[in-house]
């Protein structure tokens, strides 16, 4: 079944969808939609790592990833708006990896397939590495799940509680990092925040709770994964953003339904 590339690329998709579904929702609420923009900016230098180091893209990439979202951990409050700081951050690293690439000789690289994806290019290997990313995780996020609610809601209110919001944005971070190093191969580094953000804000409109925007911020990301991968086939156009295309219209279509149900009420 796997042999298909079609089969390989929805099970990518999918995969991807899950890792971003729940780490999504908690950038939405906790306004962080730049951030995981500059996470997934710094990916393209850990690109040129893993080519230069001649070793696979994922450990290079989510190295760097870790250490970006660390580093504007460190930093924010120090001195610098949060804004700013990742303006700077993102381009930054998104320039440098852009020229590191571009020193490495005897190495055919497509930028265009890490930029926006290349996911009728996954293998079996990287299918495992995707839902194992994912899983990774989906449980990282379901043991801290309570934890991190709390700390997002208030910090005072979780220090009362005997946690530490810090280390609970570690978690996140961490979380972060892994989805973006997952991800560069199905959506690419322009992207991820997309498949991060839509989906979770689309659902937020339809979900009662929490977790239930978790879960419907999960379905959608499945067949917006689906959906742009059976468009992109039929137009023959770019997988990728064909992905991120459905997903921005179910965005639409749930906020004009939820219009039209506050209307009525």
């Amino acid at each position: 079944m796997l042999d298909d590339f079609m089969t390989r690329a929805t099970l990518a998709g999918v995969g991807v969808a899950f890792a971003a579904a729940p780490l999504g929702c908690f950038v939405v609420w906790r306004r962080m939609a730049y951030f995981g923009d500059a996470t997934a900016h710094a990916a393209i230098l850990g690109v040129a790592l893993s080519l230069t180091l001649e070793m696979s893209i994922f450990p290079g990439t989510l190295a760097v990833a870790l250490i970006m979202a660390l580093t504007v951990t460190f930093l924010t409050g120090r001195g610098y708006a949060m804004d700013t700081l990742l303006g700077v951050l993102a381009h930054s690293a998104l320039a440098f990896g852009l020229v590191a690439v571009s020193f490495l000789s005897g190495i055919r690289i497509d930028l265009m397939a890490y930029l926006f994806g290349d996911i009728l290019a996954v293998s079996r290997t990287d299918l495992l590495v995707i839902w194992g990313g994912a899983a990774l995780v989906v449980a990282l996020i379901v043991w801290r799940w309570a934890a991190l609610l709390t700390s997002t809601l208030n910090e005072e209110l979780a220090y009362a509680s005997g946690l530490d919001p810090k280390r609970e944005q570690l978690i996140l971070t961490l979380s972060l990092a892994i989805t973006v190093a997952v991800a560069i191969k199905v959506v690419g580094v322009l992207l991820i925040a997309a498949m991060l953000i839509i989906p979770a804000a689309a659902a937020r409109g339809l979900a009662r709770t929490p977790e239930a925007m978790a879960m419907i911020s999960a379905c959608i990301g499945a067949v917006s994964a689906i959906a742009g991968l059976r468009a992109a086939y039929i137009l023959d156009t770019p997988a990728g953003p064909s992905i991120v295309c459905v997903a921005a219209i179910l965005f639409a279509a749930f906020n004009v339904i939820g219009w039209q149900t506050r209307s009525r009420t």
